[in-house]
């Protein structure tokens, strides 16, 4: 009897002893798969569960880097005085794109003069033709040609042979018509080229001002191809931030050894969401200074 009395206990605390162990297995097992699991994701994605380390905002130099990725290689320059004749023939078959104008259908819509712009007589321009006394401009942004005109007469004044180089689609923004009642629309087709060259016509500067009426990144392109470069580059074309930042960066390539790059609306409501933006991060990455003149900004070396 005092055999069995102390037996029984033992096997008792026994089966207990079994019955804790069991979960608390089954426990150290389930840790054990979350922590492989774990290390497994680690070692695929370092950031995995630790988003503090995650490069949210990348170094800006990084971030320009791989915007700036601009392919074309520019052929060799051509020289100034080929310049207008290397984009008749491209363009224009060789012809002046003036010839016979205005045709009759097209008069009838026209105003005699009809020069609107905005910023287009900054003292700027003449500082910067002073300065660098272009023998090619190339504007990038044109509307009416106000600016373009203005820049024409001022190279006059000085006795330069300047050939200015207009980019503009002339297909203006949505909503034109309504702003500018004046612009008719035939067929879906704004007015604006017609009334540019008008108003080239009209003071006398066909000779020195010829249009590209294409978008200007893939005119801009072609230029560059061509070895069609400039000493003044005006860029006042789009004015959000992806447009100007396109235009800059292929407009600078076209610049001529002591060329000097500029353009408008550098302080805007849009500020660093638009061209301020473009204009800024441009010249960080190429080590330059902007300078501000009145609405205008102007690249410089430092």
């Amino acid at each position: 009897m005092k055999h069995n009395m102390i037996t029984e206990p033992a096997t008792t605390a026994t089966t207990a002893t079994r019955k804790v162990a069991k979960p608390a297995v089954y426990f150290l097992i389930l840790l054990l798969s979350y922590y492989l699991g774990y290390l497994s994701a680690l070692i695929k994605n370092p950031s995995y569960d630790h988003p503090t380390t995650t490069k949210v905002n990348p170094p800006p130099q990084a971030v320009d880097v791989d915007h700036y990725q601009f392919q074309t290689q520019c052929a060799e320059p051509i020289p100034p005085e080929l310049v207008r004749q290397t984009i008749l023939t491209r363009i224009f078959n060789g012809s002046s794109p003036y010839n016979g104008f205005p045709q009759p259908h097209i008069e009838p819509f026209l105003r005699q003069k009809r020069i609107k712009g905005w910023g287009s007589t900054g003292l700027v321009f003449k500082n910067l033709i002073q300065k660098v006394k272009p023998k090619t401009i190339i504007e990038i942004g044109t509307f009416l040609g106000a600016s373009a005109i203005h820049m024409a007469e001022l190279t006059s004044q000085l006795g330069l042979q300047t050939q200015i180089l207009c980019l503009d689609d002339f297909r203006g923004w949505p909503g034109l018509p309504g702003q500018f009642r004046d612009i008719k629309m035939i067929n879906g087709d704004t007015m604006l080229l017609y009334q540019f060259m008008q108003n080239v016509v009209h003071v006398n500067a066909t000779e020195s001002i010829i249009f590209l009426p294409f978008s200007t990144g893939s005119t801009l392109e072609r230029l560059c191809e061509w070895g069609v470069l400039a000493d003044l580059i005006e860029v006042d074309a789009g004015h959000d931030f992806h447009s100007a930042w396109s235009d800059i960066n292929r407009a600078y390539k076209l610049l001529r050894p002591g060329g000097v790059i500029f353009g408008h609306d550098y302080f805007t409501v849009a500020d660093n969401r638009g061209v301020r933006r473009a204009v800024n991060m441009f010249a960080r990455v190429n080590g330059l200074r902007v300078k501000a003149d009145g609405q205008h900004w102007v690249l410089d070396s430092f």
